[in-house]
């Protein structure tokens, strides 16, 4: 008998030493052939893209399988047509008038975090960028996606031995832990973490260099120059997108007080339900575990879902549940981020209120992340641009669709930075870029004369005859 602990750190140290191999081999092929490579993953990905999402949504109960299909051809077929020209192999730039070479350097073997809300789209999309980037990559997958996840890497491998290249650049734990996924995040040599804020801690805590993520509570603000209707339209189109299962979807609504009932009659009209009295408080009761985080239960799932699992009724037709919310913090659960179809709902008196209260939002669980906006007044855009703590400002657009790089010309990305102030090491949609270092050859610039030792000064020679002559002249005077 083994314990499954030791197994674990036993089966990560051996996945890491065989990808190190094979990386070291790898490092040496050329642009061309490594692109040749990270095409034919994105062709057979594509090519499984909806099978694949169909096993994640069958395994994990997240979601639905037409989203999840979508989202494994953004990582495979968009991902590919972004980054098919990028230089990340040998010289990247050769500037002759700064006489500055740069050289792209693999950073080694990656330690591959993957969610069970996004598995399959996240395991190629991470796949791709590392190989891309002249970089092996191990994953330890969600236990509740792990099947999966590990097709997904089945099939990767299956495309690598066809060209010619070691399966062991893409390989991925069968025996996930905790101590396991401690174990490689120790052993790599860099962690690309997309997950819980518990999993993104561990990441940064464990001493090699990483890239983590963290959560969204996305406030989307209807300023009273909006298109209402397109407003409405676009966020539902992204808040059921997978049924809510991307970071960067919308987690409350705010709006000015002089539009509100508008919006929300066309919410109404849409399909939203607005909870009140017992149905309201039989819904928060579902909504959280005892410790107050989110219920993985309702994650990924419908409206109609929730509300059987919170005894209730709502009419045919219902798409999201919505709460008036009145305050920010942990006693008000539809303030914080909720992966499934359910929103909140503000109002305001003006955009510089509303300014406040998609701060405190993000605060509350999303700071760094993304807002999304939805104004015809480009002062008022500007203002947020200048003064909301995210790195993603997204305007007139789906939130879900923007943030990953689906409606906005943002890089297609299911690692989405969240800066300093959100706890991570970048700000960008991740790209192969992020996953290399530069080496500079720097040659000199031909002007020596800062190097020279400067001329040494020189004096008249003393002239003791004047000298004398003048102390002879000062004496008689004085005499």
């Amino acid at each position: 008998m083994v314990d499954k602990d030791l197994l674990s750190i036993q089966e990560a140290r051996a996945l890491v030493r065989a990808a190190r191999k094979a990386q070291a081999e790898y490092a040496l092929m050329d642009q061309a052939h490594v692109d040749a490579v990270v095409k034919a993953i994105a062709e057979k990905a594509a090519t499984y893209a909806e099978t694949l999402a169909a096993m994640a949504v069958e395994e994990t109960g997240f979601g639905k399988v037409q989203d999840k299909t979508t989202k494994n051809i953004l990582a495979s077929e968009k991902l590919y047509a972004a980054i098919k020209d990028m230089k990340t192999i040998g010289v990247v730039c050769d500037d002759k008038e700064r006489k500055v070479v740069e050289i792209a350097v693999p950073m080694g073997v990656i330690a591959g975090i993957v969610p069970s809300t996004n598995p399959t789209s996240t395991t190629i999309y991470k796949s791709m960028i590392a190989l891309k980037a002249g970089n092996a990559i191990v994953f330890t997958p969600h236990p509740s996606a792990k099947n999966c996840i590990a097709k997904t890497v089945e099939m990767i491998r299956g495309v690598l031995h066809d060209c010619g290249v070691s399966e062991d650049l893409v390989s991925c734990m069968s025996v996930p832990t905790i101590e396991g996924s401690g174990e490689l995040m120790k052993v790599a040599d860099l962690i690309l973490a997309t997950g819980g804020p518990g999993m993104v801690k561990a990441a940064y805590s464990s001493g090699t260099p990483a890239l983590g993520v963290g959560a969204g509570n996305v406030p989307a603000y209807i300023e009273r120059s909006a298109n209402i209707e397109d407003a409405i339209t676009k966020i539902f189109a992204s808040k059921t997108f997978d049924n809510g299962t991307v970071c960067a979807s919308e987690q409350s609504i705010v709006t000015d007080a002089v539009i509100a009932d508008k919006v929300k009659a066309t919410l109404i009209a849409q399909g939203a339900y607005f909870l009140e009295g017992e149905k309201l408080e039989k819904v928060k009761r579902v909504m959280e575990r005892g410790n107050g985080s989110m219920n993985p239960d309702i994650v990924g799932r419908d409206a109609a879902y929730i509300a059987k699992i919170a005894g209730i009724e709502v009419p045919a037709g219902t798409r999201l549940l919505v709460s008036d919310e009145k305050g920010v913090g942990p006693r008000f659960p539809f303030s914080k981020e909720k992966l499934t179809a359910l929103l909140g709902f503000y109002v305001v008196e003006d955009w510089k209120e509303a300014c406040e209260l998609c701060h405190a939002l993000l605060k509350n669980g999303g700071i760094g992340h993304s807002l999304a906006i939805h104004s015809q007044n480009e002062e008022i855009i500007r203002e947020f641009g200048l003064k909301k703590p995210v790195s993603r400002l997204l305007v007139n657009t789906p939130s879900t669709h923007g943030a990953v790089g689906i409606t906005t010309s943002l890089f297609p990305s299911f690692t989405l930075g969240c800066g300093t102030v959100g706890g991570s090491a970048t700000s960008d949609n991740v790209t192969p870029m992020n996953l290399l270092n530069i080496r500079r050859v720097a040659y000199d610039l031909g002007s020596a004369a800062c190097c020279q030792p400067a001329a040494a000064k020189t004096e008249a020679p003393l002239d003791i005859k004047a000298l004398t002559a003048m102390i002879v002249e000062q004496l008689k005077q004085m005499a």
